[in-house]
């Protein structure tokens, strides 16, 4: 781990310290004479910040969404394949029991 990470998870252990003592959150309450932020305004403010994180997310390449596509199908098609001969498979076993008494 190099210095930089190091700091950084000092910090976040401090952060966590200090939650851990205030205790659990209060919500949050409109002081008097201060307004309440639209709905329109938060709705807003609530986009923006959905934009700002999904900039951060490692999106897969074209490439690798067909790959994914492409398994997922085969592994569904196999499960079915397999639910569908295990269950042919002991319908026939039990009616011909049945069958045979």
């Amino acid at each position: 781990m190099n210095r930089e990470m190091r700091r950084l998870q000092k910090k976040e252990e401090e952060r966590a310290r200090r939650r851990r003592k205030q205790g659990p959150r209060q919500k949050q309450r409109v002081r008097p004479g201060e307004e309440r932020p639209s709905i329109f305004a938060r709705f807003r403010q609530f986009v923006r910040e959905v934009r700002q994180e999904l900039k951060k997310v490692a999106w897969p390449t074209p490439q690798e969404t067909m790959t994914f596509t492409v398994v997922v199908l085969v592994v569904t098609v196999v499960v079915t394949g397999l639910t569908f001969g295990f269950d042919f498979g002991i319908k026939k076993a039990v009616l011909t029991v049945l069958d045979t008494g």
